[in-house]
């Protein structure tokens, strides 16, 4: 049953995955229903899932204690290793590894400047983004004392970089598609244009100037980014959700780069007296994160892609024949593919919100978003959701979904 999921014991069968989707710990514990994941990586959705080996080694690391100042300095090493960077911290979560980097590059190893944060007093404390490679997130650099200086154009960005610059951030999802991640069908989100800089380009210029560029790549694995791409063109840090694409804790995540800056940013963080003193990860999380890097880099990521599109294509199969229901397979800017839905509303009289909360509301519920993704589905998930999309919306062709 759903107690056994964890441990490899997951059916494939439809039938008694729906069952499972009705009683499960969720259910049982909280009466909080579960929704199928035709969707990404959301961290308001549930995030992603653990492999069975990441929870066995969490769970042997719950049995025994250590000093975390060692625990995390050898697993920063042990990241470090792996991701080819002189230096790594694992931090709670993507948007605390900006944090933590930002600090880094505001306050050295100074702990007077440490203690001064988030309220910095002296003048190089700009964080400098071009326009294109802004996003919601980058509040985090505020959040660690930064001013924001955000620069529209290649000319203004040079003419923006001053003695009071402490940062540069760069966004690599900015690089593939012209609308913020996760990634969205190419037709939907086109190519940048010849203004959006590059982070190469970026790191050069910050290279030249002495001034550390950060490159917030948590959303781009496996297939937006290598894994060391940024680090071999010269980053100074860089930002990894250790939840999603990597597969370790959903509140996990990873900070590397420069040996110097990795260690000013670790001075903020947990268990020290920080900026970051909040941002605690137990050791069962940087165990877990650990198990799955190293599970990560041995991935034959391409196989492991090529399934999920396999996926998407079983399910726009699926739906051919639903009246009025066009289901298309179509190539999203990471490169994977996954099924667009679209409708005659003479015939399927909802409009996408109405399809959203339907499919939420049903049983089992699905979690519909821009696309029908599915590269967090299990095996025999992918039967389920064109199963419960079938069902929906051939009774939508019929009777319009009234909420009831």
């Amino acid at each position: 049953g759903a107690r056994g999921a964890a441990s490899g014991g997951w059916p494939t069968d439809p039938e008694a995955l729906e069952a499972l989707y009705r009683d499960n710990i969720y259910t049982r514990l909280l009466g909080v229903r579960p929704h199928l994941p035709a969707h990404e990586h959301v961290s308001r959705l549930g995030g992603g899932r653990m492999d069975a080996e990441v929870i066995a080694a969490m769970a042997e690391a719950n049995e025994f204690f250590v000093d975390m100042n060692e625990l995390l300095e050898a697993a920063g090493a042990r990241i470090a290793e792996r991701l080819g960077t002189e230096g790594a911290l694992v931090t709670a979560g993507g948007f605390s590894a900006m944090v933590l980097g930002a600090a880094g590059c505001l306050t050295g190893t100074d702990p007077e400047r440490i203690h001064a944060l988030p309220l910095p007093t002296w003048p190089r404390r700009e964080c400098l983004i071009q326009t294109p490679h802004r996003f919601g997130y980058d509040r985090a650099y505020r959040d660690a004392g930064m001013t924001i200086v955000e620069a529209e154009t290649r000319e203004d960005f040079r003419a923006a970089l001053s003695e009071r610059t402490a940062m540069i951030a760069a966004l690599a999802t900015a690089e593939r598609q012209s609308m913020f991640a996760p990634p969205a069908p190419v037709d939907w989100a086109p190519a940048p244009g010849p203004g959006v800089m590059t982070v190469r380009e970026q790191i050069e210029i910050g290279r030249a100037a002495g001034v550390p560029v950060l490159v917030d790549m948590a959303s781009d694995l496996p297939t937006g980014v290598g894994l060391g791409e940024f680090v071999e063109a010269g980053a100074d840090l860089i930002v990894i959700s250790g939840g999603k694409g990597i597969g370790g804790p959903q509140s996990s995540g990873i900070l590397a780069g420069r040996a110097d800056l990795v260690e000013a940013a670790r001075l903020n963080a947990s268990p020290n007296d920080g900026i970051g003193r909040g941002m605690k990860v137990g050791k069962e999380e940087i165990v877990g994160l650990v198990v799955a890097l190293d599970r990560y880099v041995e991935r034959d990521v391409e196989s492991w892609v090529a399934g999920w599109s396999d996926m998407a294509r079983r399910i726009a199969a699926d739906l051919a024949d639903v009246p009025g229901l066009t289901a298309e397979v179509v190539t999203n800017t990471a490169g994977y593919e996954d099924v667009e839905l679209t409708w005659d509303p003479d015939v399927i009289p909802l409009t996408t919100d109405e399809a959203k909360a339907g499919l939420m509301a049903g049983d089992p519920r699905l979690a519909y978003l821009m696309t029908v993704r599915t590269r967090l589905l299990r095996e025999g998930e992918d039967a389920l959701v064109a199963r419960t999309l079938r069902d929906f919306f051939a009774v939508s062709a019929t009777t319009a979904w009234t909420g009831g």
